[in-house]
């Protein structure tokens, strides 16, 4: 199978600098934090909560990083960050992601199942997104491919794509183009990041 790489991860948008990192970047591949009104850091996944935002790239070093000082540093005053931060935010970012999924397979804009996703692959249907189970059988999985300016995302397991999709189980899933699975797009970027799972190398283009 042909290999290629999609290096671009997020997309383009208001940037902030990493707490951690120093590092400026799109807000999209940060994730916000704000301290609430008991003095603990709370994460703002969907960056809505009212005070001043905290952002973090979104891997799990950063994270764990960010809870020895960072966050009172930045806050100029002493925060309490709760136990299992990186976890919650990584719950968080599953919920999302999951979430967004639904409600693009509920708009008609999702399919899954092998033979339905490759229907879309080979009969020329405008996928944005491919995803696939983390755990599924990477024989089942190297038989699909990204189409030229797709995004693939391997960060979920097929337990948590089926609830997605209303199954008990799902390998293997597509999403069409649309504000919805751009979405996902940046919501399942930033899960990756957390969960440490490389899937760049995903072929793009059919193999010949």
């Amino acid at each position: 199978m042909t290999r290629g790489g999609l290096k671009k991860t997020y997309e383009d948008g208001p940037e902030r600098r990493c707490i951690v990192t120093g590092e400026t970047q799109p807000k999209s591949g940060l994730v916000r934090f704000v301290v609430g009104p008991d003095n603990q850091v709370v994460p703002d996944i969907l960056g809505k909560l009212p005070g001043r935002g905290m952002y973090v790239a979104s891997t799990r070093d950063a994270l764990d990083k960010a809870r020895k000082g960072q966050f009172s540093r930045s806050a100029k005053a002493p925060v309490s960050v709760p136990d299992g931060l990186t976890e919650e935010v990584e719950r968080q970012l599953a919920r999302r992601t999951l979430d967004l999924i639904a409600m693009a397979r509920k708009a008609g804009l999702a399919v899954c199942g092998f033979e339905k996703v490759k229907g879309w692959l080979a009969g020329g249907a405008r996928v944005r997104v491919l995803l696939q189970a983390h755990d599924g059988s990477e024989r089942g999985k190297a038989k699909l491919w990204t189409p030229e300016g797709a995004r693939y995302y391997s960060c979920l397991t097929a337990a948590e794509l089926g609830l997605a999709f209303g199954r008990q189980s799902v390998i293997h899933g597509a999403l069409a183009t649309g504000g919805l699975s751009d979405r996902v797009v940046e919501e399942a970027a930033r899960l990756r990041g957390i969960r440490e799972i490389d899937d760049g190398n995903m072929a793009v283009g059919k193999d010949t």
